[in-house]
């Protein structure tokens, strides 16, 4: 059975759709099987945008009674297609996620989702977004805080996002 498909909608996660509710705000919709997650997701939000602007910035949590849905307002984002820029430019893109991305992993937050899982649809980095201001990280709902998880399994995901990392890197700067 397809998904429902809602109006107004910009994109399609393994579990929520994301719909534009105007130019600068987008709801991440969560239904009935989903709601649980949405305070885990916007308590990861807020935290991660404490530390800096690496991951889109979380504005609250609304319920859109003619969707039957709760929502995770945040900001909409417009990206550009990286493979416009010269290699130079996406270098220095690169170098400041990298060093946000660090400054995070540092503040206990791992993003844990850089490299869509194969098993699942979509663009291999999708969550990896080039914008005006340069790199950002769009869905936090399997992100993970070092005090929710404690020190052993926090930095075995960060090394495993290192190593998504080093992925991306090669395919951001080699197409």
């Amino acid at each position: 059975m397809e998904p429902r498909r809602y109006p107004r909608q910009l994109s399609r996660g393994a579990n929520n759709a994301v719909i534009a509710l105007s130019e600068t705000e987008v709801g991440k919709l969560f239904s009935d099987d989903t709601r649980s997650d949405i305070g885990s997701e916007a308590e990861k939000m807020r935290y991660a945008n404490e530390v800096n602007g690496l991951v889109a910035k979380f504005s609250r949590l609304e319920i859109n009674e003619v969707l039957k849905a709760d929502m995770l307002v945040m900001e909409r984002i417009y990206p550009l297609d990286f493979r416009a820029y010269e290699v130079e430019m996406r270098e220095i893109w690169l170098d400041v996620f990298t060093d946000e991305l660090a400054a995070l992993h540092k503040a206990g937050f791992v993003h844990h989702d850089l490299q869509r899982p194969s098993n699942l649809p979509g663009e291999r980095f999708d969550n990896i977004l080039l914008t005006q201001q340069g790199l950002r990280l769009i869905d936090t709902g399997i992100s993970v805080l070092h005090r929710q998880v404690g020190e052993s399994f926090f930095k075995t995901y960060v090394q495993r996002e290192l190593a998504e990392l080093a992925l991306f890197r090669t395919f951001f700067l080699g197409r």
